[in-house]
């Protein structure tokens, strides 16, 4: 296994473990039984009903929209019906006053039929019209007034109605931002190792933008649709069941045309996610790559491979937006031939007096409110389609294997007593012990086999190895980023087993050869190292680093805000900040691998001056790749292809003439022609 197996790789989230007071995220006991379980989440629990579970806490909210989408549909309802009952008053208003006054409607009607018009005397007799008598402007005001109260509350309800689901879908987006985030913290290293950071990053950031975009259309719509086609089915029914039955003709057209075309884009969508994490992760390691990049002169080249997969990303999207967006003319198309069959019908019922035009004209509008919903969640359904491949993408992410439950409590007696009972007469650090451990990365390919190591409170323990050997592992094995195949890790006596991962973490610090510093002040990441430490603490953990010189130059000082990836420091001092981190932290046990590599002689000098106060009482692992930086250690373990080779002090080891000596004159002597 390949030194590439470092623990700033797999930890870029962090290169300090430091002592906090932040608790360790609640264990899951439900987690997959399965080896990975990001194994089509759609197959296995069905999105939708996992997004409804989301909106349970919202359910009193979710109440009180149903009402006011109720009253809402209600009286959008209403005003056709009252328009209609106007035009009525109009139209039979104009015919009256065109017959002669003293008249019956029964004696208008007959000589109508008497004349030859018959057609005519039908439509007059199914109108509610006396002979003579005009418009009733008095009913026609009152009705116009009805209708326009009707259509403003409407409006009023709908308005309240968007308000409160717009809370609720923020609400439901950023408890499940939350979710994500929390699960970032539960996932084993692993997990990181096999799956692109790019494509994480899309998953949490992408998918749940495009979720919340879904969200806020849908439940904008849903309620009000649903109740508006139930509604007016019910009216279309009462007015005309001949007009409401020709309209319900379309409706399998629609669902049909919309099943097919929704059914083909939704595995374009799925095309189009899983390319977008692809170029997401290909960005990200361009980006943190760049230097490389420029240094090489593969410029171009990247830029040619991002050109393809960018390509590669606008064939999937063209693809999926244009079969979902096919949907929707479609849908507008049968919708206005249903609207040709019940103009013509309505007319020849008008025609034959079965029905009044005041009666056709709301039939009409209820036609067009009928199908309109229909025809919106057909607009919408490329959003709909998209939002749940976003959403099935995220639960694969949170339903992702986690890292083993562990006892909750841990050991009742704080590790700070069995620090004192298990500490030798050189200070207060832990002793840590490992017994006969095993560990591989992968099944077939061994890696650490029957490690046996002690390390006592006080004294330094420098790792030392050829690439590969497995140095950075057992590091990665002593934080307990990847838990141990078979043996024992004692942290003052007690079993790891026995211990949660937060307790055991606690205990180290570290300073790694790769830095990590987030965007914020200096005194920000310093301060990062102990939670809520003063700032006379910062300053003396900076001076103690040698970083207060260099700060002290800056235009505003400890105020002095990183840059995304600090690239306003240079890489020394950025590795003198990591360094006056772990001075803050304090903590009982330090890591250090390569601390040093990045700055001067001078500055190299003083720093081991001052990790030699650090490390003083504490149990220090060092891993080294230039020997003649650990000589002062108390025991050097020799690592060869994950078993220790040799142990003891630098003289011991020199005078064996073993495999340390083979490396450290190796070293000395590509220094003497370098």
């Amino acid at each position: 296994m390949s030194e590439s197996r470092d623990v700033v790789e797999r930890t870029d989230v962090v290169d300090t473990v430091v002592q906090t007071d932040t608790p360790e995220p609640a264990e899951q006991t439900d987690t997959p039984d399965t080896p990975d379980a990001t194994e089509q989440t759609d197959a296995r629990r069905p999105v939708l009903p996992r997004l409804l579970v989301l909106l349970r806490p919202e359910r009193a909210r979710l109440i009180a929209v149903g009402a006011l989408t109720v009253f809402s549909v209600g009286l959008l309802v209403v005003g056709p019906w009252l328009l209609g009952q106007a035009t009525d008053v109009v139209f039979n208003g104009v015919i009256g006053k065109q017959l002669p006054a003293g008249q019956s409607k029964a004696e208008a009607v007959a000589a109508l039929r008497a004349a030859g018009h018959g057609h005519l005397a039908d439509m007059l007799a199914g109108m509610a019209v006396r002979p003579g008598v005009g418009v009733d402007t008095g009913r026609l005001g009152r009705l116009l007034l009805l209708a326009i109260g009707a259509y403003l509350l409407s409006a009023a309800f709908g308005w309240a109605q968007g308000r409160i689901l717009t809370g609720v879908a923020q609400r439901t987006m950023f408890r499940l931002r939350a979710q994500t985030e929390e699960k970032l913290t539960r996932l084993p290293l692993r997990h990181f190792d096999t799956h692109p950071h790019g494509d994480i990053l899309s998953r949490v950031v992408n998918d749940v933008d495009n979720v919340d975009t879904t969200l806020q259309e849908t439940l904008n719509q849903l309620p009000s649709s649903v109740l508006t086609v139930l509604t007016t089915l019910g009216i279309m029914f009462w007015i005309s069941p001949i007009l409401a039955t020709a309209s319900l003709v379309t409706i399998p057209v629609v669902m049909a045309v919309a099943s097919v075309l929704a059914g083909k884009s939704k595995a374009r969508f799925e095309a189009q996610w899983e390319q977008t994490g692809r170029l997401t992760s290909m960005v990200e390691e361009s980006y943190t790559g760049q230097a490389l990049i420029l240094a090489y002169g593969r410029g171009e080249q990247v830029a040619e491979e991002f050109g393809q997969e960018n390509r590669k990303l606008r064939r999937a999207g063209y693809s999926a937006q244009l079969l979902s967006g096919a949907i929707f003319p479609a849908v507008v198309l049968v919708g206005n031939l249903n609207s040709v069959v019940v103009a013509a019908l309505g007319g020849y019922q008008v025609a034959t007096g079965a029905i009044s035009l005041g009666a056709v004209q709301a039939f009409i509008q209820y036609s067009q409110r009928f199908t309109s919903p229909v025809i919106q969640s057909a607009g919408q359904m490329n959003v709909l389609q998209s939002g749940i491949v976003s959403a099935g993408r995220i639960f694969e992410f949170l339903d992702a294997q986690e890292e083993p439950v562990l006892p909750a409590g841990g050991v009742a007696q704080g590790l700070d007593e069995r620090r004192d009972e298990h500490q030798d007469d050189r200070g207060g650090g832990h002793r840590v012990r490992l017994e006969n451990v095993r560990f591989r990365y992968e099944p077939d390919t061994p890696l650490i086999e029957d490690f046996t190591l002690e390390a006592a409170p006080g004294r330094t323990v420098a790792i030392v190895g050829p690439t590969g050997a497995g140095k950075t592992t057992l590091v990665n094995l002593l934080v307990r980023f990847y838990e141990i195949d078979s043996g024992r890790i004692l942290l003052d006596g007690v079993d790891y087993r026995e211990l949660s991962r937060d307790q055991v973490r606690r205990c180290f610090g570290m300073v790694l050869q790769d830095t990590w510093l987030f965007h914020g002040s200096i005194r920000d990441n310093i301060g990062y190292g102990r939670e809520g430490a003063g700032d006379d603490e910062i300053l003396a953990a900076a001076r103690a680093a040698h970083v207060d010189d260099f700060v002290r130059t800056l235009p505003e000082g400890y105020d002095t805000i990183l840059e995304g990836d600090a690239s306003n420091v240079s890489s020394g001092q950025k590795q003198l900040l990591t360094i006056a981190r772990a001075f803050l932290a304090d903590p009982g046990i330090l890591i250090l691998d390569e601390a040093t590599s990045n700055v001067d002689t001078r500055t190299e000098a003083m720093i081991q001056e001052a990790m030699t106060r650090l490390r003083s009482g504490r149990t220090s692992f060092v891993i080294a790749h230039r020997l003649s930086t650990i000589h002062t250690a108390d025991t050097i373990v020799v690592m060869d292809a994950g078993r220790v080779v040799e142990q003891g002090s630098h003289d011991e080891l020199l005078e064996r003439e073993g495999f340390y000596h083979e490396l450290y004159h190796s070293q000395f002597a590509e220094t003497l022609v370098s």
